[in-house]
């Protein structure tokens, strides 16, 4: 049974319907909704048609991958709508040309290159680990601390893979 909660959110003053799954432990946002805010598009839902048919046509599997719920709509009923994780969210939001979209582009890019960095150098992640959790607060007892617990949860987990328990 799928057990949601359900939330309007706010972007420059527009909303945006969104769900959170229990089941898949994760938020999933009205595609529709976002089109019409990153484009200003009089017809968000022709602009969204027209956009999954360029996906296609580009060999994409994203409209493919894309689910729908029901959302509760302006005239307080609720209709299936697409939807998509934030995963899906952050790929459709790399192909739509508008001027609205461009931050969010650049800054997947920055992650991007962020993340690829850290695979290269593992130690960069960490040094970013604990930027982070000052940034936050934390002091570096904590911040220590909490990297050493990391350690043995993982020593933890590599024995039991070597002893072949099992996840539920």
């Amino acid at each position: 049974m799928l057990k949601n909660k359900t939330a309007i959110k706010l972007f420059e003053e527009k909303k945006v319907r969104s769900t959170w799954s229990e089941e898949d432990e994760r938020w999933y946002f009205s595609i529709v909704d976002i089109i019409e805010i990153l484009t200003d598009s009089e017809r968000p839902r022709k602009y969204w048609s027209d956009l999954k048919s360029k996906l296609n046509v580009e060999g994409s599997e994203l409209s493919e991958n894309i689910g729908q719920l029901k959302m509760q709509s302006t005239d307080g009923k609720f209709y299936k709508t697409d939807v998509a994780d934030t995963e899906q969210l952050f790929r459709l939001i790399q192909s739509i040309p508008s001027p609205k979209a461009e931050p969010f582009k650049l800054w997947i890019a920055k992650v991007a290159r962020e993340r690829i960095d850290e695979i290269e150098d593992p130690e960069i992640g960490i040094d970013r680990l604990m930027e982070t959790y000052l940034k936050k607060g934390y002091s570096k007892d904590w911040i220590n601390q909490r990297l050493k617990s990391i350690e043995v949860r993982k020593d933890l987990t590599d024995e039991w893979d070597e002893r072949g328990v099992k996840k539920d």
